[in-house]
């Protein structure tokens, strides 16, 4: 390079940086040695945002949540309950779907003692949701009745199937699935076998409700199509090009002033509306209960919608401080409500629904959360309940074990609906 061209270079790198009074600005400081400054912060503290970790956490997670039922002035109950639903529905964008749609029966029969009717309904968008209804067979009366969540697991191309059945002959993905997270067992048809309609529908995203590739554009399809779906390899590929779609999908909603939890909460409420108006169900004993992401689901539906008698939250269980610093990374965009943490943490969501009887089940070795933090969790909604004059009404228990719903703990969730329910 000549030596015109050289100082051609340095002088244009210069003007780039401004011109002060006509003349280059002094750039000798530039010229020293770069020193890093220790961040403020312990640095063997790691975080998934590295040094910037006790910054955030200090903006709003050190402090008691200003909406917190446990401040000491916050005391009437009821209108902390009423203003903080109207202030979570606020934050999250919540959507109203209407009227109840007319449900539609398509299939109807009997499996291993539960009668069961498959239905779908249509929503104002999207394809029409699939659900199933269980009871069990020969029951008469009106009986208590369960909203039953289904997972995330990783699987968009499944929904209600996680957790139900209907038949015999399944594809060997759905009885992995049970195997993997219910110790082989569909427990929406355990739970009807204890004398309760239970209800399961495809969730926002999932199964029928699934995002298909053929409504979005060529770019994005990762040349793979719908009608390619035909063995449990392809089902794989789906399901990874979806869990790349979350964010395009999560972004797209908050561009539309509404959120994904604000979605799920607004379909499993109408999902609840169609479980209350059957003629079969006592309306006055409605429960809800789901693993994972059906436990989030649990948090929202259990603590915004005041129908639900009896709740029962698996697997998800922890603190906005845990996802903040450590677990963000093991869950999906459907788990954030935008400036919420720093009125309520996120235990308290569930909390709304004190003095109602609330069970929560973790599994110790659950990697998706921080032990501690889920400890911390199970404190603060202890400290809601008691607030409540309602210690009894609330119970959390930890099992051996990785992210999962077990017999088990499916025969204590089974027992605390029947505690409060029968």
């Amino acid at each position: 390079m000549s030596t015109d061209r050289r100082e051609f270079m340095k002088k244009s790198g210069l003007a780039g940086l401004g011109i002060l009074s006509g003349s280059y600005l002094d750039l000798h400081a530039q010229s020293q040695p770069f020193i890093p400054t220790t961040p403020v912060s312990n640095p063997h503290e790691l975080n998934l945002i590295g040094s910037y970790g006790p910054w955030a956490k200090s903006l709003h997670l050190e402090k008691l949540p200003s909406l917190s039922l446990r401040n000491p002035e916050s005391k009437d109950l009821s209108k902390w309950r009423e203003s903080t639903r109207k202030l979570i529905a606020e934050r999250m964008g919540a959507v109203d779907l209407g009227t109840v749609p007319t449900v539609t029966v398509h299939r109807s029969g009997v499996y291993e003692g539960v009668q069961f009717e498959e239905v779908s309904y249509q929503l104002p968008y999207g394809y029409p949701t699939k659900a199933v209804i269980l009871k069990p067979e020969n029951a008469k009366g009106k009986l208590p009745a369960i909203l039953g969540l289904h997972c995330h697991g990783g699987n968009k191309f499944l929904g209600l199937d996680k957790i139900s059945r209907t038949q015999t002959d399944i594809p060997s993905y759905i009885t992995d699935h049970h195997t993997t997270y219910y110790e082989g067992r569909a427990w929406a048809n355990e739970a009807a076998k204890q004398g309760y309609v239970v209800m399961v529908h495809d969730g926002f995203a999932f199964g029928s409700r699934r995002v298909k590739l053929e409504d979005v554009p060529t770019a994005i399809r990762a040349g793979i199509t719908d009608f390619s779906l035909d063995s449990p390899e392809k089902i794989t590929t789906y399901n990874t090009w979806a869990s790349n779609h979350e964010h395009i999908l999560a972004k797209s909603l908050f561009c539309a002033g509404t959120s994904w939890p604000a979605v799920f909460l607004a379909e499993d409420q109408m999902a609840l509306s169609i479980l209350a108006a059957r003629e079969d169900v006592d309306d006055t004993k409605l429960g809800c209960a789901g693993l994972s992401g059906g436990g989030l689901r649990t948090v929202m539906l259990g603590g915004l919608d005041p129908r639900i008698s009896c709740a029962v939250a698996v697997g998800f269980m922890t603190t906005w401080t845990d996802l903040l610093l450590y677990k963000s990374y093991t869950h999906t965009w459907m788990s954030y409500v935008p400036i919420l943490p720093k009125e309520l943490d996120f235990p308290e969501i569930l909390g709304l629904r004190a003095p109602l009887p609330t069970l929560v089940l973790n599994d110790i070795e659950d990697n998706l959360f921080t032990l501690s933090e889920m400890k911390n969790a199970d404190q603060i909604l202890a400290e809601v309940y008691a607030k409540a004059n309602a210690s009894d009404k609330y119970k959390c228990t930890f099992h051996p074990g990785p992210h999962k719903f077990d017999k088990v703990m499916q025969e204590e969730a089974f027992a605390w609906f029947d505690r409060w329910m029968r």
